[in-house]
């Protein structure tokens, strides 16, 4: 039976605003098309992982005190992280997992929290800690040539900048900074956002995306994935389009 391997960095730590909901969706969306959802989790104390056994590497959010414990942690594994994503692994890095994989993360304090330096960009808090980026978010993005509404709720007060391949173009909300244009980072087989909500249970189509990669990516073949009834996720998704931006799309 073909497999899906999923690697949940620290759980105990980066899990805000349900972000643990992606695992749980990706796990049932694998499972329903007969396929097995493998899901290891790794937090500080336990055995090394090789990300290169995985197919999913998945970090979610944090608060600044735990992106300085963790980034202790992580910078060990620093090597085999960027051989893991040059070899195709795909990582879903969601607000504070998204930051890490930077050049650093200077807080409110002015404190520098260095990161994994894996992409060039960084991010720095916003002086004023009660301004926030904080609310619903629509992008549209690309999915397999296709433009594709994501829907997500951000709330973060770091400010990303120096992004180089972005998610997706804002349509609703702030995305990387106050009022910025672009939202997330998006490269080949990375995604780093800082929609949470969680991310994939809004957005079927993003969760299937991510699923076929690691798939076709496993087994070398191009899998068809068998349709799921989205019927009750495509309406909110719709009602939701229609709040956010006053009309249907």
């Amino acid at each position: 039976m073909k497999e899906v391997k999923i690697l949940y960095l620290y759980p105990d730590m980066l899990e805000l605003y349900g972000d643990y909901g992606n695992i749980q969706v990706l796990k049932y969306r694998i499972e329903a098309r007969g396929y097995t959802a493998i899901i290891d989790r790794y937090s500080i104390g336990d055995n090394a992982p090789n990300f290169n056994d995985y197919d999913i590497v998945f970090a979610g959010g944090g608060a600044d005190n735990e992106q300085g414990i963790l980034a202790e942690d992580l910078i060990k594994y620093k090597e085999n992280i960027k051989e893991a994503i040059q070899n195709g692994v795909f990582f879903l890095l969601i607000c504070g997992a998204y930051q890490l994989f930077g050049k650093y993360y200077k807080g409110v304090d002015g404190n520098i929290i260095p990161g994994l330096e894996i992409f060039d960009y960084y991010t720095e808090a916003n002086p004023d800690r009660k301004r926030r980026c904080i609310g619903n978010i629509v992008i549209e993005t690309k999915l397999n040539g296709f433009n594709t509404k994501i829907i997500g709720f951000e709330n973060h007060g770091g400010q990303t900048f120096d992004i180089s391949s972005s998610f997706g173009k804002v349509l609703f909300g702030n995305g990387n900074k106050f009022g910025d244009s672009e939202e997330g980072y998006f490269k080949n087989n990375v995604i780093a956002t800082y929609l949470h909500g969680p991310l994939l249970s809004k957005n079927p189509e993003l969760a299937d995306y991510i699923i076929k990669y690691c798939l076709d990516r496993r087994y070398d073949e191009n899998i068809a994935l068998e349709p799921l009834n989205d019927n009750f996720e495509n309406l909110c998704r719709k009602q939701l389009l229609n709040k956010f931006q006053g009309h249907e799309n």
